[in-house]
């Protein structure tokens, strides 16, 4: 595969890449360069986390990465999720690659790393010890939006600590490429700037695209902080179509969702049309009786949005087509974990659990 078709699947998954150049200059000296992606487990894992999840890693596989995933189980201890309870931690992120595996994720080329087969080396520590001497306290804080926290949400000690450890975790696992979401984005710029005041690299970073919630997007100007407020989050469940949910229950969210008429930018329908049902099939069909202009087929997302911009498809149509094709991607998803004796012990322990976070 030459360089300019690597570049071209790598920007695909990057709405941001940090920068462009180094990509460039990175693929034509590293055959199979190092991308890294660490996810703090908690409870069950919804379609942005496990179907575009999926898509994003498969894509970097087929540029010629090596994929390292991390399960980032103390960094969700020092973050207090599960109530601060590491063993529960732990079991989520196993199950979350069960989901990974149902998903399609070619994840036997994929090596998954846990932090807690990471943190008994003191290479580790010097490495996190080094960041932290190059790393102010107000930098640290200004950082929480990593954890899913706002600056005033950064209250103990540990979650100081965190965006250190993350920085170290990219130059312990050797990682050319940081292929996170764009909420990760400060602290891989953190990794840029003090890489090589302490030893390493300058990391390139692509920051994927963060599906939206189900919900109506807060008001304000365009940002990365506003993007971060309106992505799907397990702290919404109602705002969020879970991996397991059922063919009911994807419907009933779907029919509740935000979705504007003629409106193309900041509606979840067709953020899920471009980012997952466009990806995962070659054309998406809109059912509805001849009186209404009879059914559609569209083969690409700008054809769907030109007819949705123009007024011509009605937002019911549209939602109740992504609930179909949602639906369609995530029975076999459903059946398999189903089929999988480890997946269903891991959820029934999951399920078993209080007091989450």
């Amino acid at each position: 595969m030459d360089i300019e078709t690597k570049l071209e699947l790598i920007r695909q998954v990057g709405e941001e890449i940090v920068i462009e150049e180094d990509l460039k200059t990175l693929l034509e000296t590293k055959q199979h360069p190092i991308a890294y992606d660490g996810f703090e487990p908690s409870a069950v894992a919804h379609i942005a986390q496990g179907i575009l999840r999926t898509i994003n890693v498969n894509k970097m596989l087929k540029a010629g990465c090596k994929f390292k995933m991390y399960a980032a189980d103390w960094h969700g201890w020092t973050n207090l999720k599960f109530g601060g309870d590491l063993h529960k931690i732990q079991v989520a992120g196993d199950y979350l690659i069960e989901v990974w595996k149902a998903s399609g994720m070619d994840v036997d080329r994929v090596k998954f790393i846990r932090a807690s087969d990471v943190v008994d080396s003191q290479e580790y520590w010097k490495k996190v010890m080094k960041i932290a001497q190059n790393v102010t306290v107000n930098r640290a804080i200004r950082c929480g939006q990593i954890m899913g926290r706002k600056e005033d949400e950064v209250l103990q000690a540990s979650q100081i600590i965190y965006p250190c450890m993350q920085c170290a975790d990219i130059f312990e696992f050797e990682a050319d490429i940081t292929q996170l979401g764009m909420d990760q984005r400060k602290v891989n710029v953190l990794a840029r700037e003090v890489g090589e005041k302490v030893g390493f690299w300058k990391p390139v970073v692509v920051s994927h695209h963060m599906l939206m919630g189900l919900g109506e997007p807060p008001k304000g100007e365009k940002s990365v902080d506003r993007a971060v407020e309106m992505k799907m989050s397990k702290s919404n469940p109602a705002s969020a179509i879970f991996m397991t949910d059922s063919e009911e229950e994807i419907k009933k969210k779907i029919s509740k969702a935000y979705c504007p008429i003629k409106q193309v930018d900041e509606n979840p329908m067709m953020e899920y049309a471009k980012y997952l049902i466009f990806e995962m099939f070659e054309g998406m069909e809109i059912s509805r009786p001849e009186k209404f202009g009879g059914n559609l087929l569209f083969e690409n997302y700008e054809q769907l949005a030109k007819v949705y911009s123009e007024g011509s498809l009605h937002p019911m149509d549209l939602k109740n087509s992504v609930a179909e094709n949602i639906n369609k991607m995530l029975e076999p998803v459903r059946e398999k974990l189903r089929k999988s004796k480890n997946a269903q012990k891991l959820k029934e322990e999951l399920d078993s659990f209080k007091d989450e976070k």
